[in-house]
Parts: C-alpha cells; sequence; structure tokens
C-alpha cells in the first residue's frame, strides 16, 4: 500500500453514537494523547490469543506486542492522513476503539476493537451499523480488513453484509460492504 498523499485526503468524522448504545452509556469521541496506554493495552488484549502458542513468559509476550502497537500506530497515522481516531467509552471510561478513513472511492474501517469484557454484546455491531450510514450518505462503500485466521471478525463482518472482494493476499482479506441500491 502507498502512503496517502495530499489529494487523496479527505475530512474523516466519527458516526453519531447509535441511540441503542448511547441509551446503554456507550460513547465515542476523539482520541488524544492520554489514551496510548489504553490504546496499547486494548492492542495487546486483541492479539494475546496469537501468543497462546508462543514459549514465551507472559512479560516478554506483553514487550513483543507493546512494539507491534508501536509500528501499527506509526503505520495508521502515515498511511492513513486525515483518518478520524475515535475512543469508544463506555460510561466515560475507554473499552475499544474505532479508526476511520474516508479515502475517494470508500469509507475504510482502518480498525475496530473492544477490550474482551465488551466483545460479543452488539457493540461492534452497531458502530459499524452506524459507518454503513455515514458510507450511504457520503455515496460510498465501506471496506475493511480482516485476519485471514480471525473467523469470529469475519463471521461478524459477513453477517453484517460485508462481502469479500479482491485476490487473497497476504494474512489479511478486504471485504467490503455497499449501500443498497436506489
Amino acid at each position: 500500500m502507498s502512503a496517502t498523499t495530499v489529494s487523496d485526503v479527505r475530512a474523516t468524522v466519527l458516526p453519531p453514537v447509535p441511540p441503542d448504545l448511547a441509551a446503554r452509556g456507550l460513547g465515542l469521541r476523539p482520541e488524544t494523547a492520554q489514551d496510548q496506554d489504553f490504546l496499547r493495552t486494548l492492542y495487546v488484549s486483541v492479539r494475546w490469543e496469537e501468543l497462546a502458542a508462543a514459549e514465551w513468559s507472559d512479560d516478554a509476550k506483553v514487550g513483543f506486542l507493546s512494539q507491534q502497537f508501536i509500528f501499527q500506530t506509526r503505520h495508521y497515522k502515515t498511511h492513513y492522513a486525515g483518518a478520524a481516531w475515535g475512543i469508544i467509552t463506555d460510561g466515560g471510561d475507554p473499552v475499544g476503539r474505532l479508526y476511520l478513513h474516508q479515502g475517494p472511492s470508500d469509507l475504510r474501517i482502518i480498525d475496530i476493537s473492544l477490550l474482551p469484557s465488551h466483545r460479543g454484546q452488539g457493540i461492534g455491531a452497531g458502530f459499524i451499523r452506524a459507518v454503513f450510514a455515514q458510507g450511504a450518505v457520503a455515496g460510498t462503500g465501506v471496506s475493511i480488513h480482516v485476519e485471514m485466521f480471525n473467523h469470529a471478525a469475519r463471521r461478524l463482518y459477513e453477517r453484517l453484509g460485508f462481502v469479500q472482494t479482491g485476490d487473497d493476499k497476504g494474512v489479511h482479506r478486504r471485504m467490503d460492504w455497499f449501500p443498497p441500491s436506489t
């Protein structure tokens, strides 16, 4: 993937919080510098199972994943200029992240992640549907990349209406959602 050029940059905004999620005390706010420790913890929680078979100490796993978090953050900030970096909150406390980028042809979900305590409760699906509504208003589809072995996420995305597009290359699969034709 090449770096985003200035001509590709469009201001991206976070979607409104769906009313059903807001009624449960969930929110979405812009990321700040004070969120870095939380974001590192979130990243480690998301990737932890991948290292289950590694014969490393927990400290070594956390150290490795902390380095990977730094690399991922650097990659995102370099390649997605103009993106919206959101923190999902529950009662004001951070519990996840939603990163979006409006490109020339689609609204990309760069990342959506939740702490284990908040997975499987419809939170991610609710925010993804809010992104669909935002894409439909903009007249674009929505894309996301899913890791090849993340079967739970892939099933969720398919259930929400994403379809795999393009070739299977590398460890990630591109999936797209297209707004209904009018």
